[in-house]
């Protein structure tokens, strides 16, 4: 089983303005209309845990971007809006018992998407691989990817690709 992170950031570490916006990734030029990889990243995976601020923002999104079953981390949504009930459900309780149901139910591989739920999964060591990529823009202020943990981890490089000669996508796998 792995966990997976998958993630844009800008030069400085933020993944969203202070507001959550994402306008920023959609400034960059890409003539060639490329997913930059995502597709290909989609493959290997069998479901999506994602946290609520997270699952907020792309329910919004049309179309649904998303082919394979999402678990919303979520202690305080009672339940997921009509138009995605049968693309999401929620979960909640301790991060390893929510794993090892999935791991359960045949979810071997899984996209771990949104600041907070990736910073919980890091702070409990239960992320296996960082896929980052680097978009070349200093936001400033925004949120952050990482948050003061209280271990350290260490990661091994294992590629790098550079698209459309600009973003930088680097994938990472966890030392033990």
């Amino acid at each position: 089983m792995s966990n997976i992170v998958y993630i844009a950031t800008s030069l400085d570490g933020y993944i969203a303005r202070k507001d959550g916006n994402l306008d920023w990734l959609n400034e960059i030029p890409n003539p060639d209309q490329s997913d930059f990889g995502f597709a290909e990243f989609m493959q290997r995976i069998d479901g999506i845990v994602m946290g609520r601020h997270t699952f907020e923002l792309v329910t919004g999104f049309d179309p649904w971007p998303y082919t394979k079953p999402l678990f919303v981390l979520s202690n305080s949504m009672k339940d997921v809006p009509l138009k995605v009930r049968d693309k999401a459900e929620l979960v909640h309780g301790k991060l390893s018992s929510i794993i090892e149901s999935l791991q359960r139910k045949g979810f071997q591989n899984l996209y771990i998407d949104g600041g907070k739920t990736i910073q919980s999964f890091l702070k409990e060591d239960l992320i296996d691989e960082l896929i980052l990529t680097r978009i070349p823009v200093v936001l400033g202020s925004g949120i952050p990817l990482f948050a003061e943990m209280p271990l350290e981890l260490r990661f091994e490089h294992v590629e790098t690709k550079v698209y459309n000669n600009m973003l930088v996508k680097s994938k990472y796998i966890r030392k033990h």
